[in-house]
């Protein structure tokens, strides 16, 4: 419960510095050709079928037909990813990537542990070991790296006012808070009104003030937060990537990164709510490969959520809480340009608990096949930052 309650109130605050976005940096070097590694973390259970769509499967229209795009080639359509799958039309970005062979979709992916619960399975995820820990496997990774030439033992830095659990431990983070999101996001404020809704004094005070910023009766009602109100500065996310990028290209600059965005909890309007979310995340990655430049090519960029959502749509238009889901791996080192894992199918005798979309692919593989291949852990390394039941390591995921 301590680390729950912790992540939680941590949370909230990074909310305040910029939206639902924040970074952390971990490990200075000296060299230029050091391999790179950003960590994005998808709070809030990015449904991984609306993100990589299986348009293939005869099964998925009679499960969630009114949650579909159209098929690839339409107006508006799926991205293809070689006839089987397709991308969101907001990530035309990751399409030109993977059409590059810089992209690599993994599906049926999905962590070690079995919980719905957000908080539960995000200190899981961030954790990497079957009990929850208050240290992450990307802190323990970033230990094993060579010191820098400077003697100085993995200087980090943290830019939001939060270090997520992924990168908390014995490598020292600092913090800043970069200018251009300060404001605090509508999700937030959707909170804050739904908390003083039946107070005589500072409900009316609160509703009256929100509603002159431009806030729907959405907000007002502590509902579904509705696109951002007039004044509020957009991309938050890309403004994080835009930081991380050009910190990671520094020659002496940190060379492992963890960012966080929030907004994938879509249990009601999934169709209209997800796209928002998407773009940001492709506008991201669009941004974090300009502040790179030549150094995107020595970088890994995995993006991961804590679950996926349910195959079949609720009564509210959106999906509930399920198991697996998709990730991604970006950058110039990665070996892509095909959607990897196992396909497990939508028929119900192929569903997980007969309303998810069933795992084959363990997380923790492959974020050790990343760290293995393109950070060159060995297995002693590999077994400290993963502890518990050995995990195998995904091959062929980076150029060697």
């Amino acid at each position: 419960m301590l680390i729950r309650r912790r992540s939680a109130l941590l949370g909230l605050a990074a909310s305040w510095a910029l939206g639902r976005s924040s970074l952390a940096l971990a490990g200075t070097s000296d060299g230029d050709d050091d391999p790179r590694l950003v960590v994005v973390i998808l709070r809030g259970a990015l449904d991984g079928m609306a993100a990589v769509t299986p348009y293939g499967d005869p099964s998925l229209t009679t499960l969630r037909r009114d949650l579909l795009p159209p098929e690839p080639g339409r107006d508006g359509g799926l991205l293809d990813l070689g006839g089987f799958f397709g991308l969101h039309p907001s990530l035309s970005g990751m399409q030109r990537l993977y059409a590059a062979g810089q992209m690599l979709p993994f599906h049926a992916v999905a962590g070690h542990y079995r919980s719905r619960s957000h908080f539960e399975a995000q200190d899981y995820m961030e954790s990497g070991a079957d009990q929850r820990l208050s240290s992450g496997w990307l802190n323990r990774a970033v230990s094993a790296l060579p010191k820098n030439r400077h003697g100085a033992e993995g200087a980090g830095l943290s830019l939001g006012l939060s270090v997520p659990l992924l990168l908390r431990g014995p490598t020292t983070v600092a913090s800043y808070a970069p200018e251009g999101g300060r404001r605090p996001d509508a999700d937030l404020y959707s909170q804050i009104a739904a908390l003083n809704a039946k107070d005589p004094v500072t409900g009316p005070a609160f509703r009256n003030g929100l509603t002159a910023l431009g806030f729907s009766a959405k907000v007002l009602a502590g509902d579904a937060p509705p696109p951002a109100p007039r004044g509020q500065k957009p991309g938050a996310f890309a403004i994080l990537a835009d930081a991380a990028g050009r910190m990671l290209a520094d020659r002496r600059g940190p060379r492992v990164a963890a960012l966080e965005m929030g907004g994938w909890d879509t249990h009601a309007s999934q169709k209209g709510r997800l796209a928002g979310p998407l773009r940001q995340l492709d506008m991201g990655m669009d941004a974090i490969r300009l502040a790179l430049g030549p150094a995107w090519d020595r970088t890994v960029v995995l993006v991961m959520t804590e679950f996926g959502r349910t195959v079949r749509m609720n009564g509210t238009g959106g999906t509930d809480h399920g198991t697996a889901t998709a990730a991604f791996l970006l950058g110039g080192a990665v070996a892509g340009g095909r959607v990897a894992g196992t396909w497990p199918g939508l028929q119900a005798t192929q569903l997980f608990e007969h309303r998810d979309l069933a795992p084959t692919t363990d997380l923790r593989a492959v974020a050790s096949g990343v760290l293995r291949d393109h950070l060159r852990l060995g297995p002693s390394a590999l077994t400290n930052v993963f502890p518990g039941p050995a995990v195998t390591p995904e091959n062929g995921l980076v150029k060697v």
